[in-house]
């Protein structure tokens, strides 16, 4: 089983130093409930403050980065750390996924930014990414790359088994719904993190099992909890039984018809989609 710690909390805007403490407590908490890693919402060191300055970003080197690290190892957990930090020249919104040791095994930084707001002016990460976390081919993404479906496509594409989801924003519902059925189409678990709050929270788990080998319809949801509720939530995964629901059924990389889908690289945007801030 893969075990993940859903931390369902808003972080504070500017104070680093007490959501670094409220992260280690989290962790400490989810390591004694047994979980492999605990998922946060987006930018929850620095907080999801904006517009961002580059000089309240902070560097991958930074001290208090290295100090999760260190609990993760103390606690045996791994952690999906969230906060904006410094790109080339602006600031980027970026996830960490760090092992059990302590190990930073992957930098993500969010390729959707949300360019209709004041995420405009943050750096657009340029890859989606896969890492071999303690056996499971683990991708993420973040908040608005979610809406889009080529995200976990291509974290598929790419090997992913578990796509791990920090968010942070409001009117859920459908949103939920698109990652049960990113889940479902791409036969991958999917697992979101969202602040409580009003029309908020609502974080989520989904497995990509929609039916059994009879093919009788089940239930994929492994969580969902409500709006308001601050703390810890638990999704487990039973690897085993995804791995094997993946070798057999007919989702996933298996029958697609490539050749049709070149339009999906055109760069060109036509009406009604015209917006300010396209194609950044």
């Amino acid at each position: 089983m893969f075990k993940v710690a859903i931390l369902q909390k808003r972080s504070i805007n500017e104070q680093i130093d007490k959501n670094i403490e409220t992260i280690i407590m989290a962790m400490e908490e989810a390591s004694e409930k047994h979980a492999d890693i605990l998922l946060l919402p987006e930018c929850f060191i620095t907080g999801y403050d904006l517009p961002m300055s580059y000089e309240k970003s902070i560097a991958d080197n930074d001290i208090r980065i290295a100090q999760i690290c260190e609990n993760a190892k103390k606690y045996k957990i791994g952690v999906v750390l969230t906060a904006f930090t410094k790109g080339s020249k602006q600031p980027q919104n970026s996830a960490f996924v760090i092992n059990k040791s302590g190990n930073i095994l992957m930098k993500y930084s969010k390729v959707h930014t949300c360019d209709f707001a004041d995420e405009r002016d943050v750096e657009s990460g340029k890859e989606f990414k896969v890492c071999d976390f303690e056996g499971i081919q683990l991708g993420i993404m973040i908040c608005y790359d979610r809406e889009f479906p080529e995200s976990a496509r291509i974290l598929m594409l790419k090997g992913a088994e578990v796509i791990l989801v920090p968010n942070d924003c409001g009117s859920m519902q459908p949103r939920i719904r698109a990652l049960s059925t990113r889940a479902y189409e791409n036969m991958v678990a999917v697992a979101m993190a969202n602040p409580n709050g009003d029309n908020a929270g609502c974080s989520c788990a989904y497995s990509p099992i929609c039916w059994d080998r009879n093919g009788k319809c089940v239930d994929n949801t492994v969580l969902l909890a409500d709006d308001k509720t601050e703390g810890i939530f638990y999704a487990e995964f039973d690897m085993e039984a995804i791995r094997e629901y993946r070798k057999r059924e007919m989702l996933g990389n298996t029958f697609r018809k490539v050749e049709s889908y070149s339009r999906l690289l055109s760069k060109e945007i036509k009406e009604p989609f015209i917006r300010e801030g396209q194609n950044r």
